[in-house]
C-alpha cells in the first residue's frame, strides 16, 4: 500500500493505493502519529485507489477518527469504492464516520 500526505494550512489529506491490510495498517496508523497534531482541525481520507480493507486497516481508520475527536476537529472519508464500502457498512462504521 502506498500513502501520500498533503497540508493544505489545518486541512490534511492522506490517499491510499492498495490494500489496507494487516501488513500495511501498522504503518498508517505511525504515520498518522506523525501528522495528525494539533492544528490539523480537518482530517480527509482519501479511499479511491484503496481495493481491500481488513479488520487491521478498520481499526486504523478508527484511531484516525478518534484523534481527531480529541483534536476537536472532523474526519472525511471520500472516493470510498464499492466493496470497501461494504465493509464499511457491515462493519457498523458507515454509521460513525462521515463519507463524501
Amino acid at each position: 500500500m502506498e500513502m501520500t500526505v498533503n497540508q493544505n494550512g489545518s486541512q490534511l489529506t492522506m490517499e491510499l493505493s492498495g490494500r489496507l491490510d494487516t501488513n500495511a495498517a501498522p504503518a498508517m496508523m505511525t504515520k498518522l502519529e506523525e501528522v495528525l497534531v494539533d492544528g490539523v482541525s480537518q482530517f480527509v481520507l482519501d479511499m479511491a485507489n484503496c481495493s481491500y480493507v481488513a479488520s487491521s486497516g478498520l481499526r486504523a481508520v478508527l484511531n484516525a477518527q478518534k484523534k481527531m475527536n480529541s483534536l476537536q476537529g472532523t474526519m472525511i472519508v471520500k472516493n470510498v469504492v464499492g466493496d470497501v464500502m461494504e465493509v464499511f457498512d457491515m462493519t457498523g462504521f458507515a454509521d460513525i464516520l462521515t463519507f463524501e
